[in-house]
């Protein structure tokens, strides 16, 4: 069958969709970015014996999107004629041994059991895999595969009329699932799958002003949401979805760090404690800055390009379908390296001085929904800098206050004087005795919960004298780092506040404890140097029985054995409260 293209704006992404079609091997000079062609076929090849190895176990022990991730990477060598491998007769079997088990595993209702029973979710992310590998196999239209295409476009009609009726459990599974239904649509047209995919996006895209998705999330923008969106607006001629992918690349350069990492601190995701890169971005970014001629997108292109971390060779299979995306970038325009941001939505501020950067983080969700639990902002650190290679990867705040943990600030404000203000306000409740209309004579009251744990107490009812924290912070940022200001009152009570350095530096002006990789500043300036990139901390505060160091997650945590404490080279200063003190943060070059 003939597939309906659409092909994107200028004439040189034309000509690079005519000129590179994956049935043609040469190209005319100047039109097809053929150092980009080359790492992508390069990093392509080098993916298959490793999708080869073992891979008949693989079938007994692996996801079905796993597999099918598996299969894409020597379907895509297969049918790419600049490829070591293409039209390798050894990769014909493998593929139909994977389609074979990729059929079997197929529930009768068309759905996949990925982590989640029969996940409509889940088949959407192994249908896309599916989707591209069909169509480039039916373009390519090789002998030898038409076994796999035949299996493979039985799975995808399934699995459609499951994504057609079927739930989702998060926001982006609504567009991974309209996504899927979109790819599907444009190789076997049917008006029931375009009216699902109305359906979600009538839902609207949950994106705020900032460009950041609810979830907040790098991982499910870069993986999830951005390219679902972009493969909808494709296959299904949707072009304004574009618009808010474009708001969330632009919004990403203000999270990029000189060394390609991006900043989830303020994520409601598992990558809200992880450290992730900009790779996964790639096609995103280089699609729309072939379609606007956008200089900083192509600038973030070569970045990625550059580092080379990731599996890149993924692309391809992309590529090989749309060419157009191997169309010669516009001229690259440099990225930002002065500026001071507050994404209002995440509560969060950016700063950037040429290598420095500074994030200050005051929207956790825990002030508002006081539980700790997936799909929620809880994570404490509220300050990170970087200078260069010196990496400070959080600051975290721990009073000793009723098992209650760490400081988690309800809000950010900018002062006028540009200052951040984290804020919060901790009660205790001791409880007194029933009033007489709710006392029982059997002494079976209702189970309640008093804010830390359950009891048959009957809480609700009870007067209270309360036990109160004050905890204010307020983040100066300067162009070498930030003045970190610190006031507790209230209460009299300890505290200790945790800098976590990037492991790869040496550590000095502090002394070691007894646990490996953890010290304290007792006094003077501690120093933290990774090649000629130093961070400067402190000064002090002393240390003695009545401030020890103790960072207690509180009991949500320790009930359930859970611990956030985080990977690293664990600095300490401790004091007692009430107080205030001022912690300084220099970056510099030795």
């Amino acid at each position: 069958m003939e597939r309906r293209h659409v092909i994107l704006g200028s004439a040189a992404v034309a000509a690079a969709g005519t000129l590179i079609a994956h049935s043609r091997a040469t190209a005319a000079p100047g039109t097809v970015d053929e150092e980009f062609l080359g790492l992508l076929t390069a990093r392509s090849d080098a993916q298959v014996p490793v999708a080869l190895d073992n891979y008949r176990a693989a079938l007994v022990t692996t996801s079905p999107r796993t597999i099918a991730r598996r299969m894409r990477r020597i379907v895509t060598p297969y049918v790419w004629p600049r490829s070591a491998h293409h039209h390798s007769a050894a990769l014909v079997t493998p593929m139909l041994d994977m389609v074979a088990y990729l059929e079997e595993q197929q529930h009768p209702d068309g759905t996949y059991d990925i982590g989640n029973l029969h996940s409509p979710p889940d088949t959407a992310f192994a249908l896309q895999d599916l989707c591209l590998m069909w169509s480039i196999l039916t373009d390519d239209n090789a002998g030898a595969t038409r076994g796999v295409r035949l299996g493979l476009q039985r799975i995808i009609r399934k699995a459609t009329t499951a994504l057609s009726t079927g739930g989702v459990h998060t926001p982006n599974h609504r567009w991974e699932v309209s996504a899927a239904l979109a790819r599907s649509h444009r190789l076997f047209p049917h008006p029931r799958v375009i009216g699902r995919i109305e359906e979600w996006l009538a839902e609207g895209i949950d994106i705020d002003a900032d460009g950041m998705y609810s979830e907040r999330s790098s991982t499910y923008a870069s993986e999830v949401t951005n390219p679902s969106l972009l493969a909808i607006a494709w296959a299904v001629d949707r072009p304004e979805l574009r618009d808010h992918v474009r708001a969330n690349l632009s919004a990403t350069l203000l999270l990029l760090e000189p060394n390609g990492e991006v900043e989830t601190v303020h994520s409601r995701r598992q990558d809200q404690k992880s450290v992730r890169d900009l790779w996964w971005y790639l096609l995103q970014y280089r699609e729309l800055a072939l379609l606007d001629g956008n200089g900083r997108y192509a600038t973030a292109v070569a970045g990625i390009l550059d580092r080379g971390v990731g599996e890149l060779g993924d692309f391809l299979a992309d590529v090989v379908e749309r060419p157009e995306l191997a169309a010669v970038l516009p001229e690259a325009a440099p990225l930002d390296v002065e500026f001071t941001e507050h994404l209002t939505g995440s509560a969060l501020v950016r700063q950037r001085h040429e290598d420095q950067t500074l994030s200050v983080f005051g929207g956790t969700d825990y002030l508002d929904i006081p539980v700790i639990a997936s799909g929620l902002s809880t994570n404490p650190t509220f300050v990170k800098f970087r200078s260069g290679a010196a990496i400070l990867d959080s600051v975290r705040l721990s009073p000793r206050f009723f098992s209650t943990g760490h400081f988690r600030s309800d809000g950010l404000t900018i002062r006028g004087d540009g200052a951040c203000l984290l804020s919060s306000e901790v009660e205790v409740p001791y409880h007194l005795p029933l009033p007489a209309k709710y006392r029982r004579a059997d002494g079976a009251y209702q189970l309640t919960n008093e804010g830390r744990f359950w009891a048959s107490m009957d809480f609700p009812h009870r007067p209270k004298q309360y036990r109160r924290l004050r905890t204010d912070i307020l983040v100066q940022p300067r162009q070498d780092g930030a003045d970190v200001q610190i006031a507790l009152a209230e209460s009299e009570t300890s505290w200790t506040l945790e800098l976590c350095f990037r492991p790869g530096g040496t550590l000095t002006g502090t002394v070691p404890l007894a646990t490996a990789g953890e010290h304290q500043l007792v006094e003077g300036t501690g120093r933290y140097q990774v090649g000629s990139d130093v961070i400067e901390f402190g000064p002090g505060t002393g240390s003695g029985p009545y401030q020890p160091v103790s960072m207690d997650p509180g009991e949500r945590y320790t009930y359930l054995n859970g611990n956030i404490t985080p990977d690293g080279v664990r600095v300490y200063l401790t004091g007692t409260a009430p107080t205030k003190f001022t912690l300084q943060l220099r970056g510099s070059t030795a």
